[in-house]
Order: structure tokens, then C-alpha cells, then sequence
């Protein structure tokens, strides 16, 4: 078993989302340059990877490669060798095809929800016939993928399809706590999803809400491979103080990591830790 510093790790910004709105917070970006500058400071901060949703410039949730591309090509303009992972997810909204549309973007990586839930007061479906669509999308045009995780059942369905070839190894998973329908926000909720993972997972923490700091110091202490911030996850920075921007949250993070004794993963380290390889 591995000590629980034994590598460092890696920082994902999570610049926009889909859900997360200026009502929520007036510093969420929305157009295409705005989400470009964003990622690109957060990567100054301290990140090594951004995690990207599309928004018309209204802040509506949007599937349009044009709009990813544009995204994308902004930030590897400044930042060539970050890693960009693009959303499959979108909203309950959209077809499969709209989901898809940030594979356009040619992403180091995207995510994949292996099974459907609840969402708020809405139900995000992704069928298995959807998940494997997804994963062969991805997998044809050499993007690496993430299984996005809300509940265990999706962490033993990301396994079940990794056992039967579907899904390609290595075992990349984010672990998200706190989502209103999924699992809950608490050490006894980390434990239970990181219980059939196997040793070699590359494993990452993220947390929806005021939870959002207290778990990833968790995960961090826990070994985690990577942990993700950013105001698609969080809107405040501290209790009753509305984070200014994604770089301010990667930077508290960054700090946060520090003082628990762990080191931050270059962009060079966290391509060799998740086995991405240059485009």
C-alpha cells in the first residue's frame, strides 16, 4: 500500500459547469474568452488541468463544438501543454449528440457518467447504451476518459465495464460528493466510494458545496491522486464570501495542500500520473 504522499497532486479547475449561474456567483464566466482566461490563470495558479462545459453567452448551457473549440484553442494558445477535459454531460436537456460536442475540441480527455440519477429536482440520464456510446466516441479518436461518479453504483459499473474491455485501462474516476442526489458530503461517504477501487486508480476528489473544502482536505489525507475546485463546484471561498475567481479557489487549495504535506502535480506529472501522453 502506498503512503498517502507518496506522489503529488493534481489540481483540476472546474471553471463553469452547467448549473451554476451569476445569480450564484457574478464572477462565473459564460463566453468562450471568458472561459479561456479563466482556465488559463487557474492554470498559472496551480492547476494542471481544466474541466470545461460550453455556454452561449447568455450563461445557457451549450453543446455547440464551435463553442469548445474556440474555448479550447484559447487556452492551449497560452497554455500548449495543459490538459483540457471536456464535459459529456451538458444538461438533462440535451441529445447525446449535444453532449458529445466537445469532442470536436480534440480534448486530452472528457468525462463519462456510468449511470443515471437525480439531480437536484431534475433526473440526468446516461443509459449503459449511452455510456458505451460515449466511451467508443472518445476511445476512436485516441481522448483519454474520466468516469464521473455520484454514487457507488457508478463506481462498480465503471469497473464492471473496465473488467469486460469496454472501458480502456487505465482507471481514470472523479468522485463527486455532495451533487442533491447523490452521495452525501462526509468521511463515511469517501470511505464507501473509495472502497472497490482498485490500487492502481487514478482517483480524484471533487465536492459540491459548503462541504467543498473539509472533503478535499479529507481526500488529500487520504492519498488522493487529484482534487478538483473551482465555481462549478463552489461559489463561496469562505463562509459568506463569494469566491472572486477560479484562480483564487486554486490557489486556496494549492495552500491547503501544502500545509497538509502534500506536494502540486506539474502539468508534466500529472500527464505521467494519469497517463495521458502529449497530443
Amino acid at each position: 500500500m502506498q503512503a498517502w504522499n507518496a506522489h503529488p497532486v493534481v489540481i483540476t479547475a472546474a471553471v463553469t459547469g452547467a448549473d451554476v449561474t451569476r445569480a450564484d456567483n457574478p464572477n462565473v464566466p459564460y463566453t468562450s474568452e471568458e472561459i479561456a482566461d479563466s482556465s488559463a490563470r487557474s492554470l498559472e495558479a496551480g492547476a494542471a488541468v481544466v474541466a470545461l462545459h460550453a455556454r452561449e453567452d447568455d450563461g445557457t448551457p451549450s453543446g455547440r463544438p464551435e463553442l469548445f473549440r474556440d474555448a479550447v484553442e484559447r487556452i492551449r494558445k497560452s497554455s500548449p501543454d495543459a490538459l483540457i477535459n471536456v464535459s459529456t454531460g451538458g444538461s438533462g436537456e440535451m441529445t447525446l449528440d449535444e453532449r458529445l460536442g466537445g469532442l470536436a475540441a480534440s480534448p486530452d480527455l472528457c468525462g463519462v457518467e456510468t449511470g443515471s440519477m437525480n439531480f437536484g429536482d431534475g433526473t440526468f440520464i446516461t443509459s449503459p447504451a449511452a455510456g458505451r456510446e460515449i466511451i467508443s466516441r472518445a476511445t476512436a479518436q485516441h481522448t483519454a476518459l474520466e468516469v464521473e461518479a455520484f454514487e457507488v453504483g457508478h463506481v462498480i459499473a465503471a469497473l464492471r465495464l473496465l473488467r469486460e474491455g469496454v472501458l480502456p485501462a487505465p482507471l481514470r474516476i472523479n468522485l463527486v460528493f455532495g451533487v442533491p442526489g447523490g452521495i452525501d458530503a462526509s468521511p463515511q461517504a469517501l470511505d464507501a466510494m473509495l472502497r472497490p477501487l482498485p490500487e492502481d486508480a487514478f482517483w480524484t476528489v471533487t465536492c459540491v458545496g459548503r462541504h467543498h473544502e473539509r472533503l478535499l482536505a479529507l481526500a488529500l489525507l487520504h492519498g488522493a491522486r487529484g482534487v478538483r475546485t473551482g465555481l462549478e463546484d463552489v461559489s463561496h471561498i469562505s463562509k459568506g464570501v463569494l469566491a472572486p475567481s477560479n484562480e483564487a479557489l486554486v490557489r486556496r487549495i494549492v495552500g491547503l495542500a501544502a500545509t497538509l504535506g502534500r506536494d502540486v502535480a506539474t502539468v508534466g506529472q500529472a500527464r505521467e500520473l494519469m497517463r495521458i501522453g502529449g497530443r
